[in-house]
């Protein structure tokens, strides 16, 4: 393992055309799973100018049954667009909350895959498809996330944060960021280079009001850094392009799903490849990545190590994982052999199955628009949201290991 590097991570704001739709997505997760816990969900969004389409697969009682759509269903599933839209903050020409054309192509889950999924007779419920997903943590940050991509979403959501309150009316919603760290015997020592596109108001693209922008963004990556990362040595390349005032969707479609490193770990681990929003936690893709992410992070905060990857795969239809998978990459302080057996001793994981994590980490809820922007990983969990993120199995992985 290389100890001296340089690493760099991106981030992408609530307002990137491609998480305008991954809150979408999830914005409809969350309607139907608060009308039931048990719906089944796959929606995706295409989001461009003046238009958004959904298209997917649901079953949900009370709202879609028998092929047939609820009273009052479809004006609130394009009302729970709206919204979302409109939280985001766009009310432009080119997209605007209020007034794009929306299309609504949801339809029933197919039979033959719910077979394999829901729960019969002696059979478990199983996977709702294929794969293999990965969970990771390492000690770069408080958050247990690699520094490169947390201080990247972290310089978002404060322009965001101020954008929102009126502090700096100057910004638009679309915005991405990008942190390059030197990295010396595995620990980020400095920031060699920092870019941030943010879409602006007319005007602040040249002279005076230019300055103040360059002059605020740098402000929020002082105020996001630790400041023994930043030097006169740190580049900064502030909308390098010149102008962004045409952003969102009405500069670039969207799509669900597109932004799947920005969701994890900023491609300092790997990715099974599966997206996240706009699926319900039978989606082991979801539900698989979260309950990897626990256990990785439980581990380095049990001082277990100091970097931890885990894998899980899974079967369609099957309920028990295909196998486990660990890797401390040389800083456990236990084999790791030892630690996938920990791991599968311990009851209250259900197994590793469907049910026993959304069980566990009470997935079962409408928790998950929260999470389709600025990562799904490293955030503050706070009543039903982001269980993942908790470290309540520190113990039962030392008493497994004693």
């Amino acid at each position: 393992m290389r100890q001296s590097y340089l690493f760099t991570s991106e981030s992408v704001s609530e307002g990137h055309p491609d998480k305008v739709s991954d809150q979408i997505s999830d914005a409809i997760v969350d309607l139907f799973l608060s009308k039931d816990a048990e719906a089944r969900v796959a929606c995706e969004t295409l989001t461009t100018t003046q238009l958004v389409v959904l298209a997917g697969e649901i079953r949900c009682k009370g709202v879609f049954e028998n092929g047939e759509w609820a009273p009052g269903a479809l004006e609130e599933i394009e009302k729970t667009v709206r919204n979302t839209v409109k939280d985001i903050g766009y009310e432009q020409a080119g997209f605007h909350w209020n007034e794009f054309r929306f299309e609504n192509n949801l339809h029933g889950q197919s039979a033959h895959i719910a077979q394999g999924v829901d729960a019969s007779g002696n059979k478990d419920e199983g996977a709702g498809d294929q794969g293999i997903m990965f969970g990771y943590a390492c000690d770069e940050t408080p958050d247990l996330m690699p520094a490169t991509l947390d201080y990247s979403h972290k310089i978002l959501e404060h322009m965001a944060a101020d954008r929102h309150s009126g502090a700096a009316p100057f910004l638009e919603p679309d915005a991405k960021s990008q942190v390059t760290l030197k990295f010396e015997n595995g620990k980020p020592v400095a920031a060699t280079a920092i870019v941030v596109s943010t879409q602006h108001a007319k005007g602040y693209d040249e002279g005076a009001k230019e300055a103040e922008l360059h002059t605020y963004v740098k402000k929020v990556i002082a105020d996001v850094l630790p400041a023994n990362l930043l030097s006169n040595g740190t580049e900064y390349h502030i909308n390098p392009t010149g102008s962004f005032e045409i952003g969102g969707p009405d500069g670039d479609a969207g799509l669900t799903g597109r932004k799947i490193i920005v969701d994890t770990y900023g491609g300092a681990a790997p990715h099974g490849g599966g997206a996240f929003s706009g699926k319900d936690p039978t989606k082991v893709d979801r539900s698989a990545a979260y309950i990897t992410r626990y256990l990785a992070k439980n581990i380095v905060a049990a001082g277990l190590a100091k970097r931890c990857t885990i894998q899980l795969a899974y079967a369609i239809g099957v309920s028990k994982p295909l196998s486990l998978y660990v890797d401390t990459h040389g800083t456990g302080t236990v084999p790791d052999d030892k630690i996938e057996t920990a791991i599968q001793s311990i009851d209250k994981l259900g197994g590793l199955t469907p049910r026993g994590i959304r069980t566990h980490l009470g997935l079962n809820k409408p928790i998950y628009r929260k999470t389709a922007a600025y990562g799904h990983f490293g955030r503050t969990p706070e009543g039903d949201f982001f269980p993942w993120e908790k470290t309540d199995l520190v113990d039962d992985l030392k008493a497994a290991l004693a």
